[in-house]
């Protein structure tokens, strides 16, 4: 299809949902999982209202509740359609905003894509328990376990064999893409905790930084004021 062709289809498309999506997130300092729907949404301009409930607070899962009984964010609300997982709520997406491409378009490249995604939304629990997300804070060093030097050597070797196979050095599949939204919260550990990359990851790293979707929820991050003590103190020495 045609940018002049998609223009209006997408005009109309954007139109239909304009007033239909609310996503529930936690903090954006610390809700990896939230970052995820959130910065693909917002990459891909496709419009929502964000409904942000502070983590470890007493009425936290009262009010979680209200949304959904898995008791977790990210939540997507879509008229009287709720989707209570981060990879489901991008797959969702994908499909009603299927002519923006929120996948890459090449079967083989799609494949990759999927599986690296449910990789990352199912593994990687050294990285996440050693290093969790924390992006005001500089914790250079921290969290290096056995564990986590595994998952990051795992996560430089998925992110070498994209970019080398699909990413013409820009994002992991060319344009950015949902696997560029999944592994954001993996980019903010790596600057959080000062993890070294071959030069060619440590350039993607910094696409990522700046792409404007990120960007935002980086900016909106920094100037939350709430702490998480417990998971503040917890990273591997």
């Amino acid at each position: 299809m045609q940018d002049t062709e998609m223009q209006p289809a997408l005009a109309a498309l954007l139109d239909q949902h304009r007033a239909g999506l609310r996503l529930v997130i936690g903090n954006k300092n610390y809700s990896s999982w939230s970052m995820r729907p959130w910065v693909l949404m917002k990459a891909f301009g496709i419009p929502f209202e964000e409904i942000r409930i502070l983590l470890n607070q007493p009425d936290t899962t009262n009010r979680i509740a209200e949304y959904s009984a898995a008791g977790r964010v990210p939540v997507l609300l879509a008229g009287e359609i709720t989707v209570w997982d981060s990879l489901a709520i991008c797959e969702y997406l994908a499909e009603q905003f299927s002519i923006l491409n929120l996948w890459p378009e090449d079967v083989a490249a799609r494949a990759t894509a999927r599986s690296i995604c449910a990789e990352m939304h199912s593994g990687f629990s050294s990285l996440r328990f050693d290093m969790p997300m924390n992006i005001r804070a500089d914790l250079f060093g921290k969290g290096r376990t056995i564990g986590s030097q595994a998952d990051i050597g795992r996560i430089s070797e998925i992110w070498e064999d994209c970019l080398a196979s699909y990413g013409a050095h820009e994002f992991l599949f060319g344009a950015f893409s949902i696997a560029d939204a999944f592994y954001a919260p993996v980019v903010m550990r790596f600057r959080t905790y000062g993890v070294s990359l071959a030069p060619a990851l440590q350039a993607y790293v910094d696409r990522v930084i700046a792409h404007p979707a990120v960007a935002l929820w980086v900016r909106e991050a920094l100037m939350e004021t709430e702490s998480m003590p417990g998971h503040d103190n917890r990273h591997g020495e």
